[in-house]
């Protein structure tokens, strides 16, 4: 019992030093966090992806991710699918959303490498040429086959990255390693908490996304407590923080 209590107040300490630490990184990148309005707040391209009529005979697929408006953003990121099929001039973007419609999966929401609501994008996975092509059909098919696709609950219920980590589960080829700060990537019913990681490869077990762990080849080892999650990664080294992410981040910017 003694030990129980040492970990979980390290845990804590772990989880309020990432927290300041987000906090600092985002005042140093004057990200805004208060006094703007969504409305007005940058939303345009970020030029991370290639221009797609100069690749328009090859196919690639992408997850972006940024951090989400507001002071949400010192604790979450938002995620997000792209492709283009080859001979495509044009990019499609698949996001849950949780205003504005019942139906909160939108296709073509913003730009595809948009900013978020003022916060930079970068690049969680992508792939290109014929890889690429072959998972489209399986990303259609996982994208109409969400499980909740008119429920959103910013926390601990259901939201955009519950979504994405569906993608994930679904087409293990994407590769998709979803950062520790991508809240609600872990969410699983209560009738369903065994099952794959978001990286479609290992296992997960998760209560509701409030409690639980994951073991996979992307996510190393990694723990869930109230959202918050913890956890190592052996190849490559890689550290998964609350709050923050991983470290060295998974970015594929150019």
């Amino acid at each position: 019992m003694l030990m129980l209590r040492r970990c979980l107040f390290a845990y804590i300490i772990i989880a309020l030093l990432a927290l300041l630490a987000s906090y600092l990184t985002d005042r140093a990148a004057n990200r805004p966090v208060t006094g703007n309005s969504w409305t007005t707040a940058r939303r345009d391209s970020a030029h991370l992806l290639a221009d797609p009529a100069s690749i328009q005979d090859s196919a690639l697929v992408a997850v972006l991710a940024a951090k989400t408006y507001g002071w949400r953003g010192h604790f979450a990121v938002h995620t997000w699918l792209v492709y283009k099929r080859r001979g495509d001039t044009h990019y499609t973007r698949y996001d849950v959303i949780g205003w504005r419609s019942s139906d909160l999966i939108r296709k073509d929401y913003a730009i595809a490498d948009g900013y978020w609501y003022g916060a930079r994008p970068h690049i969680l996975v992508e792939h290109r040429g014929e890889a690429a092509e072959a998972m489209i059909p399986r990303l259609n098919a996982a994208v109409h086959s969400y499980p909740y696709p008119h429920t959103y609950h910013a926390w601990p219920r259901p939201n955009s990255n519950t979504f994405i980590a569906h993608i994930g589960r679904q087409v293990p080829q994407l590769e998709l390693n979803m950062p520790a700060n991508a809240i609600g990537k872990d969410y699983r019913s209560l009738t369903d908490p065994i099952g794959r990681p978001p990286s479609g490869k290992g296992i997960q077990l998760s209560l509701l996304g409030l409690l639980g762990i994951n073991l996979g080849e992307q996510e190393g080892i990694e723990f869930n407590l109230l959202g918050m999650n913890l956890g190592i990664n052996v190849s490559p080294l890689q550290g998964r923080l609350p709050f923050i992410g991983n470290l060295p981040a998974d970015h594929h910017d150019p």
